[in-house]
């Protein structure tokens, strides 16, 4: 990340539902806005335990309608 990108990227959502995580993908692609899920792999190295739950990250400048998006569909981030 280049100096002044401090929060080129922020969290939407975290879950280990992994529907829930396809749907709110769904929701983002379908609405034109790029997304990426960071730590998908995490429970391997955690043992299967799923302490660690995969985040969906919008880019800071789309952040406020990607969670009007998930608002608008009747879903909350933190579901």
């Amino acid at each position: 990340m280049a100096e002044g990108e401090k929060d080129a990227v922020k969290e939407l959502a975290r879950t280990n539902d992994m529907v829930r995580m396809s749907f709110l993908r769904a929701l983002l692609t379908d609405a034109g806005i790029e997304h990426v899920v960071l730590d998908t792999h995490m429970s391997i190295t955690e043992g299967s335990a799923n302490f660690i739950a995969p985040r969906l990250m919008v880019d800071s400048d789309v952040f406020s309608r990607a969670k009007r998006l998930l608002a608008d569909a009747g879903l909350d981030a933190g579901d």
